[in-house]
């Protein structure tokens, strides 16, 4: 759980804050795995900290703010299930929205190995993203 918190502290940081790529990669397997839905602008597979770094400088081209307001655990041996409630800002136009995704996480020695993120409502996030056009 230490791990998580410290990531998604990161994550947040790096997408409202402008924090540092290194601050999340101490939480992550040399060969971690993001999963993301092909219809988002960021989706598709990537691979190792280099693909995260990839990964969220595509995402950061889309979002400049990210606030988790809930999240609950569900937590089974090396595997956590996560359900956020949060809020993403739009960079172009500022348009914040109000979102839900579970995720599906993968550790292996307190490290993070894989990401499968489940949104709730992806034409919710491509709309937003939308009016930045």
């Amino acid at each position: 759980m230490a791990t998580l918190a410290g990531f998604y502290a990161a994550e947040a940081a790096y997408l409202t804050e402008g924090g540092e790529f290194e601050e999340m990669a101490r939480y992550l397997a040399p060969a971690v795995v993001m999963h993301q839905a092909e219809s988002l602008p960021y989706g598709g597979q990537w691979h190792g900290h280099c693909g995260m770094r990839q990964f969220l400088t595509a995402m950061a081209v889309s979002w400049d703010g990210l606030w988790f307001d809930e999240q609950r655990f569900v937590c089974e041996g090396e595997r956590v299930v996560v359900h956020s409630r949060g809020r993403l800002r739009a960079r172009r136009s500022g348009r914040v929205v109000a979102t839900s995704l579970l995720q599906w996480i993968e550790f292996e020695d307190g490290l993070i190995t894989e990401f499968r993120p489940y949104y709730h409502d992806t034409a919710a996030i491509l709309a937003a993203l939308a009016a930045d056009e």
